[in-house]
């Protein structure tokens, strides 16, 4: 079991199921607001490792679907300030275990990570939030 520090959208459905997995999975959960924590690129970027930019970015986000923002034409500092700016940007959710942190909800990353039930997952498939961004 891991004590999970989880930053979500408030009322977002997808954060919701994520956090029922990691819960039914015997994972204990500090729930964080997303949009109103204090980012700094710093520290968003220790959550996204050596992943390509393009995987940094909530792509159900109005600006990265209509093609406004393109996230894979972005430098990683671009990409940063963009996010501190707009915390929406930011892919869902947000997860850190000790020192250890994870962006996005990729089942298998996160099983392989802490641990889950997988029969807790079910049929839909967590790893996008089909939120749509206000």
């Amino acid at each position: 079991m891991a004590n999970i520090i989880f930053w979500e959208k408030p009322g977002c459905q997808g954060n919701a199921k994520q956090k029922e997995i990691l819960l039914a999975s015997g994972h204990e959960l500090e729930v964080r607001n997303l949009l109103t924590e204090t980012w700094t690129g710093a520290t968003l970027a220790a959550f996204f490792g050596s992943r390509p930019v393009a995987e940094w970015f909530n792509p159900s986000n109005p600006l990265v679907k209509s093609g406004e923002i393109d996230p894979a034409g972005l430098a990683a500092e671009e990409a940063l300030t963009l996010m501190t700016e707009e915390p929406l940007l930011i892919v869902r959710p947000l997860m850190q275990v000790g020192l250890e942190r994870l962006a996005g909800f990729d089942v298998g990353q996160v099983h392989n990570w802490i641990g889950l039930k997988l029969e807790a997952v079910g049929e839909r498939d967590p790893k996008n939030c089909p939120c749509v961004v206000s």
